[in-house]
């Protein structure tokens, strides 16, 4: 293997193509940022839309819902049309709405139909706890017990799942499949492309939780028949703290009825008739339920723009570059530091890394106070997320070797081995 020097980090940085888009970020001072995958960077495109979208209402008013150069009207429409490239979208089967458990809840209600002996949800034991307890909800709801209808695949190791395991257990009790396409912790990236193929060969509806994996992994929903899916915009799309979520409704199920029905899913131009009976959008509009939120959506916009010129291939490779190059620098400098590397090393990692040790949140600690911004996950876990429209390879570097430093001197010692309120 290569020995790596610093050098090499700032050679991989003059030859990176995405390297000018760093300057479009709000860089913190003094800091390495390392924790996009829990919350992306604020960009000076987003502030832009963000102060857009505050004037429109500053000098239009209620107008604003018609005019201007975004008019709130048709917002959720526009973005989704955005973000559609991002999952393998046509237009039409994506739109911006809700929050990422809200838009699941809309989903479920939608997706969710026990029939006869057909009643129970697959999950996965892996998943991020909100995921897990709207399933719960959605079956009480229905009125079955979830420690009897919530099937969880368990992991073989506590990191991964297996796709042969999930597959094994879309039994004909199986009424709706719902899975991450990026685990949580280990960033493993399931095959979705296999497990929904599996999944419409039995006949049971399949979505997937995209909130770790779109800005940073390659989806061809469409093609590859996913019936829905549902995500956040705050990670790697860099939409700020409670920017709005988004959905996918494959076009085959245009004009189903939503479960949860609401006045902004009606069809644009009969919305306004006020009639009692609901007449929905005939395409993913129509799982909208309220007023999009305007000011919460205004920084995607900007943010999203940075995507359709680089492309999310070019995003990917990058990604994939980067957590390879992290990688490679800790076996390089970290084996005696007693980490366990707990993602994938090969093309099946997502966009972070975790890196496994029993005094994990007090390193985390000892990181921030050294300027670098990682992401405890309890009980052992640290996620490094070099991000590739604002992260470079000297970042990388020089992570590593603070983390090498910390380890050496032993200066986590000092913290005490328990998260903060808010890991």
């Amino acid at each position: 293997m290569t020995h790596h020097t610093l050098s090499n980090a700032q050679e991989r940085d003059r030859q990176d193509k995405l390297a000018s888009y760093r300057d479009e970020f709000y860089i913190p001072t003094n800091t390495i940022y390392m924790d996009g995958n829990s919350l992306g960077l604020l960009s000076k495109r987003a502030e832009r839309t963000l102060l857009d979208l505050l004037e429109s209402w500053k000098t239009l008013g209620i107008d604003g819902w018609t005019e201007g150069e975004h008019p709130w009207f048709y917002l959720s429409e526009q973005v989704g049309e955005k973000m559609a490239p991002l999952v393998g979208g046509k237009k039409g089967e994506v739109i911006a709405t809700g929050s990422t458990t809200t838009n699941l809840h809309q989903l479920v209600s939608t997706f969710y139909k026990p029939d006869g002996n057909k009643t129970k949800i697959l999950a996965d034991e892996l998943n991020f706890p909100s995921d897990i307890y709207a399933l719960k909800s959605q079956l009480r709801l229905k009125g079955y017990d979830p420690d009897t209808h919530l099937i969880r695949i368990k992991s073989p190791d506590g990191r991964y799942l297996s796709e042969d395991d999930i597959i094994e257990a879309m039994t004909d009790d199986v009424a709706l499949i719902v899975l991450p396409a990026v685990l949580y912790r280990s960033g493993q990236v399931l095959n979705m492309e296999k497990l929904t193929k599996a999944a419409n060969e039995r006949n049971i509806p399949i979505g997937f939780d995209l909130c770790h994996s779109i800005g940073s992994v390659e989806h061809s929903l469409h093609d590859w028949g996913t019936d829905f899916a549902f995500w956040c915009t705050y990670k790697h799309l860099n939409g700020g703290p409670g920017s709005v979520g988004g959905l996918f409704v494959h076009e085959k199920h245009f004009g189903k009825t939503p479960g949860l029905a609401g006045w902004f899913g009606s069809k644009k131009e009969s919305q306004f008739d006020m009639d009692h009976t609901m007449d929905p959008a005939s395409d993913a509009g129509a799982y909208q339920i309220g007023t999009p939120h305007v000011l919460s959506l205004a920084p995607v916009i900007g943010s999203l723009d940075m995507f359709e010129e680089v492309g999310i291939s070019a995003i990917r490779e990058k990604s994939l570059e980067l957590t390879g190059f992290m990688l490679e620098l800790i076996e390089q400098e970290l084996t005696e530091s007693a980490f366990t590397i707990g993602n994938p090393v090969d093309g099946t990692r997502g966009g972070h890394l975790l890196l496994e040790h029993e005094e994990a949140a007090r390193i985390c600690k000892a990181l921030k106070e050294d300027g670098i911004i990682p992401d405890f996950r309890a009980p052992n876990g640290i996620r490094l997320a070099p991000v590739a429209l604002y992260n470079t390879f000297e970042d990388v570097w020089h992570t590593v070797q603070k983390l090498k430093v910390i380890m050496d001197e032993k200066r986590y010692e000092k913290f005490e081995n328990k998260r903060g309120v808010v890991a």
